[in-house]
């Protein structure tokens, strides 16, 4: 049971009323009267226990032993715990010993035990409340002012107090039972005040140096987050101003002169070298190296460079056999030159010199004389292609043919190296100072259609052809009627794509692109397959012909004049290559007709297979048609168009019909990667329906297999061949020439054609069937045996010429 249970029997006589005076002081001594522990209110003490103020253990009641001497502890009177543990059953001290209530405060029934604890004075400076910081001690009363309120009796306390942090509080369970347990029921009784004096002089020492007891300094306070955010924010704010301002004067308030000067600086201090990008490479369709690149050297001089300028002709003397360059042209890109206002510090001196060459000259360590890393564009077959192929420039940049068409894929893109060098004779990269390096990206590589073996053949058969009928130009195309891939292309004259310098730019256009012609009597085939397809002949149909024909006044003959009104077969008009029965037919099918089947066979633009440079012809529109426009424009004349437009147009007929974009390029290889890409499929579009175009080609074969065909000269053995012989004229300049543009275009095996041949000499005489037609027999044999095409199943059937 608790120690303040009212059931419990005090064992120290009847507790005071609740809320009593227990320290009253006297009014008239100004003394306290205190009840002392067990003894009764009437003053006489019990048991034979003496009074306060008596003596006790040799104590004086003012605090002072018998002999005189103050207590060992510096304590008024007798003071101990024993007294601090003298409760009432409530929890209150028997005596607070000298200390008095503050007005307007309750009193705490803690605080005078505690206060005994601490040295047992009643009137100690009071405990501080706040968290370091002492409270201050109250203000002294005058003697007279204490012994009056002395006087008063005191405020009647709550019944329960609220104890005071830090200073009081509840007491322990075990406190509480050892205050209830000191007293019996015998000591119980009325209690007595006894008066006790307010202290000696040495207690008021003591009273004096605790009120003096110096206050603690608060402690720092501790920094606050939110001012470092802001101080940051400012000093960050700040900052980006700074450098904004810096800008903007660096942008605006630089004068003119300053940022000369400083990029003259830069200029002085870097040196900047060019890293050419490895440059893809031309290849046939087998993936035989057309044209690649090699690695090389290039010879450079520093005009600036003291020492070179004090020996220019003995250096460019030593350098001329070695770089094969005149040593005059040596020793003037060796002087210095001015340009735009600033001395040049580097000239090229030779380009695409082998290694082994720029060895031996670094070897001789010629003062301003420099060797550094590029590469030579090689061409191993030398003519081989080399109208197609083209070349490229001292800056690995194309400038004609394939070279020039599709330098933006095989050049890539060059690379850079920029390095700090010193000055004078230490014009040099200076060790650990700025460089700056950017690789090169390699080019990608281009895969013809051309297959080398072909195109070499039939390079070695135009110019022995054209050797002998001592033309100006020749051309030949081979052609796949089925895909309209480009299997060779060839010109004539040829030329070394290596010393492309040393030919004159005629000599290396390539002329089945760029060569515009009449096409003469190989138009005369469109028209028969155009009239086939319109209805207006059929293979059996005959024609009453004569030896000429006139049309605006102007007459046209036959080579191979028949009587007049003569019968003629179809196949019998196309082997003598007739002008008046072809215009009879064009006649049937009206100007607007052919027009459009000139346009379906890919007449008037160009085919788009590849080469730079190619040439549209020409087509006579129907409402600019003169009076003998109907008669020049059937038989091939009044109309302009290139080798290659004419082996597309044959092509159709070879192809069942269908009209096959011709093309030169058939993949791309990624010079990163190897990742191959295969060219765009090439454009279609129907002209003649299946039957037509194979009763086409069976009229055809009469040029050759007939006995007086204009085409017999371009059989093949083993083979059955259709074709068409042709002679116009060439225009230079968009005037006609007195040479005579002779062709042949045809193609094999008839009944199952697989590739298509155009050949074309400029000539001073000779037809297509003498001048062309040998030399297209030869290579439609070479190309057939080449590629494995078995001997035609069947012979030509028996042409009729007249019915």
């Amino acid at each position: 049971m608790s120690p303040r249970d009212d059931d419990d029997t005090p064992r120290r006589g009847t507790p005071p009323r609740r809320g009593s005076s227990r320290d009253l002081p006297d009014a008239e001594t100004g003394e306290e009267q205190r009840p002392r522990d067990g003894q009764p209110r009437d003053g006489q003490p019990r048991d034979g226990q003496p009074r306060d103020g008596q003596q006790r253990d040799g104590q004086q009641r003012d605090g002072h032993s018998r002999d005189g001497q103050p207590p060992r502890d510096g304590r008024r009177g007798r003071s101990s715990i024993s007294e601090a543990r003298a409760y009432t059953p409530r929890g209150r001290t028997v005596a607070e010993r000298g200390r008095l209530p503050r007005s307007g405060r309750t009193t705490d029934p803690f605080r005078p035990a505690l206060q005994v604890l601490d040295g047992g004075e009643g009137d100690t400076a009071p405990r501080t409340r706040g968290r370091g910081r002492g409270a201050e001690p109250p203000p002294e009363e005058p003697p007279k002012q204490r012994g009056k309120r002395a006087a008063e009796p005191r405020a009647e306390q709550p019944k329960k107090a609220e104890p005071r942090s830090g200073t009081g509080g509840d007491r322990s369970a075990s406190d509480r039972t050892r205050s209830s347990s000191a007293r019996t029921p015998k000591e119980a009784g009325p209690r007595r005040t006894v008066t006790v004096k307010r202290g000696s002089e040495r207690d008021g020492r003591d009273r004096d140096a605790r009120r003096a007891r110096p206050v603690p300094p608060e402690p720092p306070k501790l920094a606050s987050s939110s001012r470092r955010l802001r101080l940051g924010t400012v000093l960050a704010l700040s900052l980006f101003v700074t450098i904004g301002v810096r800008l903007v004067v660096l942008q605006l308030g630089t004068s003119e002169q300053e940022v000369a000067q400083l990029l003259d600086l830069r200029e002085k201090r870097l040196s900047t070298v060019q890293l050419p990008a490895p440059r893809g490479s031309i290849l046939d369709t087998n993936g035989e190296v057309l044209a690649h690149s090699v690695e090389a050297r290039y010879v450079s001089a520093d005009p600036e460079n003291t020492a070179l300028q004090k020996d220019i002709p003995g250096i460019a003397a030593q350098l001329a056999p070695l770089v094969g360059v005149a040593q005059s042209e040596l020793a003037e890109n060796m002087q210095r030159k001015q340009v735009l206002g600033r001395w040049l510090q580097f000239r090229y001196l030779a380009r695409g010199v082998d290694v082994g060459v720029a060895d031996r000259i670094e070897a001789l360590a010629l003062p301003g004389i420099y060797t550094h890393s590029d590469e030579r564009r090689d061409v191993p077959g030398k003519d081989l292609a080399a109208n197609l192929i083209g070349f490229t420039g001292d800056d690995h940049h194309g400038l004609e043919g394939l070279e020039a068409r599709y330098d933006d894929l095989l050049h890539g893109t060059d690379g850079k190296r920029i390095f700090e060098i010193g000055k004078g004779n230490l014009n040099k990269p200076i060790p650990g100072g700025y460089e700056q390096y950017t690789a090169a990206q390699p080019g990608n590589s281009l895969k013809l259609t051309i297959d080398q073996y072909v195109q070499f053949d039939v390079q070695r058969i135009l110019k022995k052809a054209a050797e002998k009928a001592k033309a100006t130009v020749a051309g030949a195309v081979v052609m796949n009627a089925e895909t309209g891939e480009v299997v060779a292309q060839a010109s004539y004259p040829p030329y070394n794509a290596a010393k492309p310098q040393d030919f004159d730019p005629v000599e290396r256009i390539d002329v089945p692109t760029a060569v515009v012609t009449d096409p003469g009597s190989t138009h005369k085939a469109l028209v028969f397959g155009a009239a086939l397809q319109e209805g207006i002949i059929t293979p059996e149909s005959t024609l009453a012909i004569g030896p000429a024909i006139s049309r605006g006044g102007f007459p046209f003959e036959d080579s191979h004049p028949q009587d007049k009104g003569t019968l003629m077969t179809m196949e019998g008009l196309l082997a003598l290559s007739s002008n008046v029965g072809t215009i009879l037919i064009a006649d049937q099918l009206g100007k607007e007709k052919l027009y459009e089947y000139q346009k379906l066979f890919g007449l008037g633009e160009s085919t788009g297979e590849g080469m730079p440079g190619e040439a549209d012809g020409e087509l006579l529109k129907p409402e600019d048609w003169s009076g003998s426009a109907s008669g020049s424009v059937p038989v091939g004349h009044s109309v302009s168009a290139t080798l290659v437009q004419m082996a597309a147009a044959y092509g159709a007929i070879a192809n069942d019909g269908v009209y096959t974009q011709p093309h030169l390029i058939k993949e791309t290889i990624s010079g990163v990667d190897g990742e191959v890409t295969p060219s765009a499929a090439p454009e279609t579009h129907k002209v003649l329906d299946a039957d037509k175009a194979a009763q086409l080609r069976t009229m055809m074969e009469a040029v050759v297999e007939s006995d007086v065909g204009t085409g017999k000269s371009a059989r093949v053995a083993g083979y059955r061949v259709a074709g068409k012989t042709g002679t116009g004229k060439m225009l230079v300049d968009g005037q006609y020439t007195s040479h005579y543009a002779s062709s042949f275009v045809g193609m094999a095996p008839a009944d199952d054609p697989k590739f298509v041949i155009a050949v074309s000499m400029d000539v001073a005489n000779g037809s297509g069937g003498e001048v062309s037609g040998p030399a297209f027999s030869e290579m439609m044999s070479y190309t057939l045996l080449h590629y494995g095409v078995p001997p035609s199943g069947t012979k030509s059937p028996t042409f009729k010429i007249h019915p």
